[in-house]
């Protein structure tokens, strides 16, 4: 006889008795014994006995869910050095919550880790979608107020998109990528494009500009060229699957793709078409009455941030690692991202892991055989309309200033971030 056809027989046969003994009443630690029994005597690996503790289910989890305790990664307040708004501040208020970016996997980043500011107050509103409504006048043939029924009976776009703060600024003194670039988050959003809202209401011709207002705290609008809000700006009602949460401004928001965060108006509640730029409490700082002029300075650059290995995590050992991170354009979608792990002597070309949708981040990575020493690693991003990632240096000389560690460039910094691996595997800030 076959040993093997013996051995086979009698591991099903000790599988039959294990389902026996659970059949006849017998605890459910004997049956496991017996079929552990069978399983060691065909020969093949032995499983230990699953020591975790269970966790009941109760009614958070079934409601919710909830992530594992074991899970400890979390907002924290932005710090930004050199800018008013730094959380908290003076009062104790906080206005911007930094995402830990060197925690994420994939592109996209949970709605309870996604970045959030307040701009013009550190409290948010409390509103009943059952009474919100949409105001959309100004230069159209017919003003309307839409409930939010009313918008969900519009076509829906579902789109992955960015947004990232003006203050998402990095220099020498960030020592991690929550603080250097935590201000910037990638969501896939569900909503109504305002394009269809502006058809609806007959847009008229002379109308070049709108204007969007949100219900904060302390009330602000910015104002925007119509020749965006007809390509692809959203009015969004959904954002990974759920409703907005309440910092993402519930029950209804612009997601103006590309175009930095302040614009992304929140608890949106009034829009209109106008002819003339108009100045509001949110333009300071934004001011071009050209609509070409406002697309280049609103947009955000080609940009990118090596996750891992970043400052404050540290190699174990010496071996292989997948340098992974993040990149992005607020003009176009991401065609290709370079690594160097020897200060930008020679550069790799790294993977994208995905599809690279247009003004939203793509994650990247490529391998690297660390065997000790030092090195600079950084990346850098070219978009699809062939713009690359400037260097700090290569900017500086390009603005006539000189760079110490403390400089950041003016507007939307999009420079290159640098990391140290350092001799004994620790990672720590590569442009101090």
């Amino acid at each position: 006889m076959d040993p093997k056809s013996k051995s086979r027989r009698e591991l099903l046969k000790g599988g039959a008795a294990a389902v026996g003994a659970v059949a006849a009443g017998a605890v459910g630690t004997a049956a496991l014994a017996q079929t552990k029994v069978a399983v060691a005597g065909s020969g093949l690996p032995t499983y230990a006995e699953n020591e975790a503790p269970m966790i009941a289910t109760d009614d958070d989890l079934v409601a919710y869910g909830t992530r594992s305790h074991y899970v400890t990664s979390k907002r924290v307040p932005a710090i930004m050095n050199g800018y008013s708004r730094s959380s908290p501040d003076e009062f104790g208020l906080t206005f911007h919550i930094a995402t830990p970016l060197q925690d994420s996997y994939g592109s996209i980043q949970a709605s309870s880790l996604h970045y959030t500011a307040t701009t013009k107050g550190a409290f948010i509103p409390d509103i009943d979608p059952a009474k919100h409504t949409l105001m959309i006048n100004g230069l159209v043939d017919k003003p309307r107020v839409f409930t939010m029924a009313d918008l969900k009976r519009f076509p829906s776009v579902s789109r992955f998109h960015f947004i990232e703060c003006n203050s998402n600024s990095h220099s020498a003194t960030d020592k991690n990528v929550q603080s250097s670039h935590g201000l910037t988050s990638n969501a896939e959003w569900t909503g109504v494009l305002l394009s269809t809202l502006f058809k609806e209401v007959g847009v008229k011709k002379e109308a070049n500009w709108f204007v969007a207002e949100g219900a904060e705290e302390i009330k602000g609008a910015s104002t925007m060229p119509m020749s965006k809000a007809m390509a692809d700006v959203m009015v969004a009602y959904g954002m990974n699957g759920e409703p907005l949460r309440p910092q993402q401004g519930f029950p209804v928001r612009l997601i103006v793709p590309g175009f930095e965060g302040i614009f992304n108006t929140k608890w949106l509640r009034h829009i209109k078409a106008v002819d003339q730029y108009q100045l509001n409490m949110d333009d300071y700082g934004h001011l071009n009455r050209s609509t070409l002029g406002a697309a280049m300075i609103y947009q955000i650059g080609p940009k990118s941030i090596i996750t891992f290995p970043s400052g404050g995590q540290k190699l174990p050992d010496k071996g292989w690692y997948e340098i992974t991170g993040l990149a992005w354009s607020g003009q176009a979608a991401v065609k290709k991202v370079e690594v160097s792990t020897d200060n930008g002597k020679t550069w790799k070309l790294a993977e994208l892991k995905g599809t690279a949708h247009p003004m939203a981040h793509v994650r990247f990575g490529t391998m690297f055989n660390w065997q000790g020493g030092e090195h600079l690693i950084l990346s850098r991003t070219t978009d699809a309309i062939g713009q690359v990632q400037p260097g700090r240096d290569e900017l500086a000389k390009a603005l006539g200033v000189p760079v110490t560690p403390a400089w950041r460039p003016p507007g939307n910094n999009n420079t290159i971030m640098k990391w140290k691996i350092n001799a004994d595997g620790s990672v720590t800030n590569g442009l101090a």
